[in-house]
């Protein structure tokens, strides 16, 4: 057996309770407190998490931006200085590679943040396309992240913040340098769960003192350490995409529901192009959409979807929300089945359960 990869907070995680899973190749917290308690901190207060899984890639040249162009469905030469974007990297076939965030520090300087499981595959298709003045480093065995997340993470990461004004980090912007407590990071404000927040960038040294500074600032707010599970129902209620459920080498970016970071017309072509324009123009083939159960049942991943007696397709994600109390699921489906209020049926242990389509995101904070 291979042995499980750990982040620097690993030893950490037994004094707040920490329950552990495989979590590809990763041993990483399912849940502190547990999953229900967590998930209400971050949409009610905050949460804290340990994401330092995650990949950060730098690439540098002079030719960054014309090569990221030809990597990444998304326009990166709309990105400004200290701006991030949300982008997916394609195979030919249209067929994602990875979901992944853009940080430009400069013209000739960016930072990917990748998913934990794709690092390695990643990082040799980024090497396999190297074209001109390019240099590209995983930076990921010395970064740590930590992601504050919730309504109050503002108030509570400012405590540490002393030098910069926090609320000067506008949403998918970032500053790099920022002094909490006497360790530097990178802060930005993008979030993975629906709700207001910060990742903090910062050296593996620093992780642990900055983890438990954060929870003790944050104690008067009532935030907490939360794992992998809130994170999962967090955003899946925001219906925010999951590599390996929503995306995959077999799910186009397009049929995922992330058409907005597909950006067809711009100048450059890239990997993918010419498949995703097709599907665009002869009509996308299957679409994600949003279900909920009619009759008793929870929709799990992998469930098969029917209309009738056709199998359409399968659920992508699903639980009982606990924000809304009711079992909902993303599906993804044949998309001449994905209407509005359209029945279908959901197939669990054997019997197909009545299930309705409902419109998505399930959940969306309120604006201030």
């Amino acid at each position: 057996m291979t042995e499980l990869k750990r982040t620097p907070l690993f030893e950490t995680y037994k004094e707040y309770g920490g329950k552990t899973i495989d979590f590809g190749g990763w041993e990483l917290p399912v849940q502190f407190s547990g999953i229900k308690e967590e998930h209400e901190a971050v949409r009610t207060k905050a949460g804290l998490f340990d994401v330092s899984h995650m990949g950060e890639i730098a690439v540098t040249g002079a030719d960054s931006l014309t090569y990221l162009q030809k990597m990444m469905t998304n326009d990166v030469s709309k990105i400004s200085d200290g701006a991030a974007q949300y982008t997916a990297m394609c195979y030919e076939n249209g067929g994602t590679i990875d979901d992944l965030l853009i940080y430009k520090k400069g013209n000739d300087d960016y930072l990917l943040v990748v998913n934990a499981s794709n690092i390695e595959k990643d990082y040799s298709w980024l090497e396999d396309h190297l074209e001109g003045k390019v240099t590209i480093e995983n930076l990921s065995d010395r970064t740590a992240q930590l992601a504050i997340q919730g309504p109050l993470a503002e108030q509570i990461l400012q405590k540490l913040a002393s030098q910069d004004n926090l609320s000067e980090i506008g949403f998918f912007k970032f500053r790099d340098g920022v002094d909490l407590n006497g360790s530097k990071g990178l802060v930005s404000r993008t979030g993975y769960t629906g709700e207001d927040g910060f990742e903090i960038y910062c050296k593996p040294e620093d992780v642990v003192k900055l983890w438990k500074e954060i929870l003790e600032a944050g104690k008067e707010e009532g935030v907490l350490p939360c794992g992998l599970g809130a994170r999962d129902t967090l955003r899946f209620e925001a219906t925010l995409a999951l590599y390996g459920q929503e995306l995959s080498p077999e799910i186009s970016p397009l049929e995922a529901g992330i058409g907005f970071a597909v950006k067809l017309n711009k100048e450059s072509n890239f990997i993918g192009k010419e498949v995703l324009k097709l599907q665009k123009e002869n009509g996308i083939p299957r679409k994600l959409a949003g279900i909920e159960m009619i009759d008793r049942g929870i929709p799990r991943h992998g469930y098969p979807v029917y209309s009738g007696d056709t199998q359409i397709g399968e659920v992508t994600t699903g639980t009982q929300s606990p924000t809304l109390k009711r079992n909902i699921g993303l599906v993804l489906i044949e998309a001449g089945y994905a209407e509005l209020d359209k029945e279908l049926l959901v197939e669990i242990r054997g019997k197909k359960i009545k299930a309705k389509i409902v419109p998505v995101p399930f959940y969306k904070r309120a604006k201030k």
